[in-house]
């Protein structure tokens, strides 16, 4: 009976329309188009770490050793802040909250259309301890974590986006 249901299943996947991203490796429309992205150096600290973190996750080619040319460019403007969440009666801070935003453009060189704007953003926790630095090695593990959630949540929505490209029009 579990076979018989298995079975089943298999062959009524197909029909809902579902289909793996990646399908067809490196040859495949979504992934060639990835390797074509160019991402500028993007502003401070955070733009330095979400950039090195968008190039790890689309696997773009550093230093110039790129294997595709660049077809499209991807523009992002980061928003970095730290809030104050919990001050005591003495007006000491004993909480902060580290938000990363990103407003990102996916453009098309050939034609100049932007393809995707959209945002993406994270925010953290931060214990403030009486310990200057630990506060300080927090906010800055905090930054690099962030940076690399809103890589993946851009980067998603760039495979996303390329795929609904490549898909053959009906």
């Amino acid at each position: 009976m579990r076979a018989v249901l298995a079975l089943l299943a298999c062959v009524a996947l197909p029909a809902c329309g579902l289909s793996p991203m990646y399908a067809g490796g490196a040859s495949a429309g979504v992934a060639q188009g990835i390797a074509a992205v160019d991402i500028p150096a993007i502003q401070g600290r955070g733009g330095w770490l979400v950039k090195n973190a968008l190039e790890a996750r689309l696997g773009v080619a550093r230093n110039g050793n790129r294997q595709t040319p660049p077809q499209y460019r991807l523009d992002v403007r980061l928003d970095d802040s730290l809030e104050a969440l919990g001050v005591l009666n003495d007006d000491t801070i004993s909480r902060e909250r580290r938000i990363l935003r990103a407003r990102y453009q996916l453009i098309d060189l050939a034609t100049g259309a932007v393809l995707l704007d959209a945002t993406a953003g994270s925010d953290a926790g931060i214990d403030v301890v009486s310990s200057e630095y630990a506060t300080i090695a927090a906010e800055q593990k905090a930054l690099e974590n962030l940076a690399v959630d809103v890589a993946d949540r851009m980067a998603t929505q760039i495979a996303v986006t390329l795929r609904a490209r490549a898909a053959p029009q009906p």
